[in-house]
């Protein structure tokens, strides 16, 4: 059997590992394995040749940038700041019929600004956003759709993690992706508010209108959104300014976290402080295992000639 027949059959295999329920990490590496030893027919030099590509991908200090810019999205969360965006989004769009939806849609866009990851902006907005659009007679339809689709925008709006893992990987300036990335994920905001509006005007049971709320208390909730726009700032900021590499920029953003979850009230006990370095650290392991596992793909697909 020839390499790329082996290359063929393999990421078949992998499709339906994953498809039965097996870890991602897990497919990629055991498929690799038995693909390159299948084709050069000497499992010491396959374990080798895999671990040495693998290791050189994320052992440099860029892939850094990758735990702490979770660890500052950790801090975000364990702050509390999802309730502020979302009140504040409510207050400008909350009267309008489906408001509660494009209300969804900017707190979304708002986390995802300072988080950088799809799962923890979907997780945390839904449920700020579930109960309110429940109580308003929602379309469960419409707020579940809205939830996912406006949790896909913590890839597209900077920082996101996937796209300096794309960066990294690719070995493309983690700085001009994140600048790229600002003006699609605005349009994406856009056009996502744009079919809320067309939907609930097709159809006005979907989403109706939410409590109007005067210029002063609308103004006041806006005010809480500081945090986030300054943060915003600083991180994308700092790079494009030159002042900050990426890595460095994910640094001073989780210190900037930090300081806004103490002023708050959060995070001043060593325990606390211990939950959330723990579940950095459970999150960073999952995205170092797939894309050190996604290396020993690529280099196995190398080995047989499939490209």
């Amino acid at each position: 059997m020839s390499g790329v027949e082996i290359g063929l059959i393999s990421i078949g295999a992998i499709l339906l590992l994953i498809y039965l329920g097996m870890h991602v990490a897990v497919t990629l590496c055991v498929v690799s394995l038995i693909g390159v030893w299948a084709v050069k027919g000497n499992v010491t030099l396959a374990t080798k040749l895999l671990a040495i590509a693998a290791y050189d991908t994320v052992a440099g200090y860029v892939f850094g940038v990758v735990p702490l810019f979770v660890l500052m999205g950790t801090f975000i969360h364990r702050a509390g700041i999802s309730d502020e965006l979302y009140e504040a989004s409510y207050a400008w769009l909350g009267r309008l019929k489906g408001g509660l939806a494009m209300s969804t849609v900017l707190a979304c866009a708002g986390f995802a600004a300072v988080c950088g990851s799809s799962l923890a902006t979907a997780a945390t907005i839904s449920k700020v956003a579930m109960p309110p659009m429940r109580k308003f007679k929602y379309n469960d339809a419409l707020s579940t759709g809205t939830l996912a689709a406006g949790g896909t925008l913590g890839i597209m709006i900077p920082p996101s993690v996937p796209m300096a893992i794309y960066g990294i990987i690719v070995s493309e300036d983690i700085g001009k992706l994140f600048i790229a990335g600002v003006v699609p994920g605005l349009l994406l905001v856009s056009l996502f508010m744009l079919a809320i509006a067309i939907l609930v005007r097709v159809r006005p049971g979907l989403g109706p209108q939410g409590e109007r709320l005067d210029l002063a208390e609308t103004i006041r909730r806006s005010r809480a959104t500081w945090p986030v726009i300054g943060l915003f700032a600083i991180v994308l900021g700092g790079i494009y300014a030159g002042v900050f590499t990426p890595t460095e920029s994910a640094a001073v953003g989780a210190l900037g976290a930090y300081l806004f979850a103490v002023f708050r009230g959060r995070l001043r006990s060593l325990p606390e402080l211990l939950n959330a370095f723990a579940e950095t650290v459970r999150t960073s392991a999952m995205i170092f295992a797939i894309v050190f596992c996604g290396m020993m793909l690529a280099q196995f697909v190398n080995v047989t000639g499939v490209p």
